[in-house]
């Protein structure tokens, strides 16, 4: 990757070989592996007890890239879920939205992956993923306008349920 970092400075003008950029390629190619690399984690899950009422955690941040331009996206993740036979630790939401930020997505897909995976590791009656992203790749080229996208992912009872659904939606509104 050194390599091509180099040959892209060239590409675009540069001088690798002054003071400033000899280093920038390592430098580029490590903040690459760290930024693609997922994090390990195992979802601890615990019975609920019964307890089958909604849980909500708002405002993660993420930050990942964009797969058709390689430019940051960047937001926050609410994820709610109603249990069934079981609930997750709390700090395994915001490890489940960090492993889907270190690929190139696009904001519909990384949506979807984290509903998905908690879906499946949870199995809960409903489940629900609002994301709100700023992009770059619209900020900084093209149009260069600042936007808010909002996407979602509902499953289970969110999705077929409208009251469950309100009540998800209602919570996730900015206040």
């Amino acid at each position: 990757m050194e390599k091509i970092i180099k040959e892209m400075l060239i590409s675009i003008g540069e001088n690798p070989d002054r003071e400033g950029l000899i280093d920038t390629p390592k430098r580029v190619s490590k903040a690459w592996s760290e930024l693609m690399t997922p994090p390990e984690f195992n979802p601890t899950i615990f019975s609920a007890n019964g307890y089958d009422q909604m849980i909500l955690e708002r405002g993660i941040t993420f930050y990942t890239f964009c797969e058709h331009h390689m430019i940051p996206f960047f937001g926050t993740v609410d994820i709610g879920y109603i249990p069934d036979k079981y609930i997750i630790g709390i700090s395994k939401l915001p490890r489940t939205v960090e492993y889907y930020t270190k690929m190139l997505n696009t904001q519909e897909y990384f949506t979807n992956n984290i509903a998905q995976f908690l879906w499946d590791k949870l199995k809960p009656k409903g489940i629900g993923v609002v994301v709100r992203g700023r992009h770059l790749c619209q900020e900084m080229r093209g149009v260069k306008k600042r936007g808010e996208m909002i996407t979602s992912s509902l499953k289970g009872a969110m999705l077929k349920n409208a009251t469950a659904r309100k009540e998800f939606l209602d919570l996730c509104k900015k206040q």
